[in-house]
């Protein structure tokens, strides 16, 4: 592979895979072509990939900086920025400058392109730098429960995990800052790739993720701005809330603690309320009280689990809770894995989302949803697991289900779109 002089004094290497739908439906584009140069080199191509039935491209090796870069504090800029090009039949091009590729990840770029027909939308995107490497405000303290007793105040009865987030890509105060309808899962995945590296131990990014959620669900179950008469669940300022970029790639291993994690929060005794885990990067910022990011990093390398890591940061009166309800999903998980000989409604109702599924991701197979766990099934939820980066097991386990479940309200959508 032809190496830019960026890229041949990066001894390290990542790994990057494109998604490209369409922003009128959702459905993948197959055939988008992505020519792919050093954001510091924008002119020299250094591959060229298309996407597939699925709107995906093969994963693509990418050279980055040293892995240790990551690792410790103070060190050079510690992943590489790439600029994508963008091109499909009937569509407008679109220009993504800043991907960042980490040594040792799969970074994942989403793209959404918009009909040529559809008239003016969003410009080309540039993702700014990460909060750990660039200068950010940092974060207003707040009090980490908010009194709910208020005349007037709007209060969820339970604590619920919500389809989307309502981001306010601003602070609150900027009037002229957009609102972005973003789902629950793909905000906190967003958020967790702009703060924290995924190159960190797994109980690190754990603890992070879980502080994340905790303090989202604080500002959804307190409607915190809604109740200060603004339309919004949260802003993208690192003042006030946590830092979400439109259009950013997130990381594999931040994704997948997501998808197992996300109907976890934080709680404290005899408090309802998830609780408002503020944090700040401990090297840039200090914070007495709260947990700071290279310190978690730190508690991780000596082999902390995340809810010692939280408790080190927060008290020992610190526990991890989960949600009663989630929204917008057709049925809970069943408790147990679905594999091979498993029989029932579960199954069935498994199988005919499959099957929507199938009417737009052609690559997977169509199944007769006869409630039976057969080998056909197990190849179709095979395929599934393919497409959406999952573990290829065959097997629905609780993030295969509420995958197939998040993907198939999607695909509805579609036809209802259509």
């Amino acid at each position: 592979m032809f190496l830019s002089k960026m890229q041949s004094s990066a001894p390290d290497l990542g790994i990057l895979q494109i998604n490209v739908t369409s922003a009128a439906n959702n459905a993948p584009i197959q055939g988008a072509v992505i020519d792919i140069s050093a954001t510091e080199e924008p002119d020299q191509v250094l591959e060229e990939v298309s996407t597939d039935l699925s709107g995906r491209t093969e994963e693509i090796e990418l050279a980055a900086p040293p892995l240790d870069y990551s690792l410790t504090t103070g060190q050079p800029r510690p992943y590489s920025e790439y600029t994508l090009r963008i091109t499909a039949p009937g569509y407008e091009p679109l220009t993504i400058e800043g991907t960042e590729i980490l040594p040792d990840s799969l970074a994942i770029q989403p793209v959404r392109l918009r009909p040529l027909n559809e008239g003016p939308g969003p410009n080309d995107i540039v993702i700014p730098d990460h909060t750990l490497y660039g200068n950010y405000p940092p974060k207003i303290a707040e009090d980490e429960i908010k009194p709910l007793d208020e005349s007037g105040e709007i209060v969820l009865s339970r604590v619920v995990i919500p389809e989307t987030i309502v981001v306010h890509d601003g602070a609150p105060s900027n009037t002229s800052a957009r609102n972005y309808y973003v789902p629950y899962t793909d905000y906190i995945k967003n958020v967790a790739s702009s703060e924290i590296y995924s190159t960190w131990p797994r109980e690190t990014i754990l603890a992070n993720v879980l502080a994340i959620m905790s303090f989202t669900l604080n500002r959804v179950y307190t409607e915190w701005y809604r109740n200060k008469g603004y339309d919004f669940t949260i802003t993208s300022s690192t003042a006030y809330d946590h830092k979400w970029i439109y259009g950013r790639n997130i990381f594999e291993s931040i994704s997948e603690i997501v998808d197992e994690a996300f109907t976890d929060y934080l709680s404290r005794p005899n408090v309802k309320q998830p609780i408002l885990t503020q944090y700040c990067d401990g090297r840039q910022v200090t914070c007495p009280g709260w947990m700071t990011q290279w310190g978690s990093k730190s508690l991780g390398d000596q082999g902390y689990s995340a809810i010692n890591i939280l408790r080190n940061y927060y008290g020992n009166d610190m526990y991890i809770n989960s949600a009663e309800q989630i929204a917008g999903i057709p049925s809970s998980w069943p408790g147990y894995n679905l594999d091979i000989g498993a029989s029932g409604d579960k199954v069935r109702q498994m199988q005919e989302q499959l099957n929507a599924i199938a009417s737009v991701y052609t690559a997977i197979p169509t199944l007769v949803p006869d409630g039976i766990f057969g080998e056909r099934t197990q190849g179709s939820v095979r395929e599934f697991q393919s497409v959406f980066g999952l573990p290829v097991t065959g097997v629905v386990d609780y993030r295969t289900w509420y995958k197939i479940s998040q993907i198939f309200v999607g695909v509805t959508r579609i036809g209802e779109l259509s």
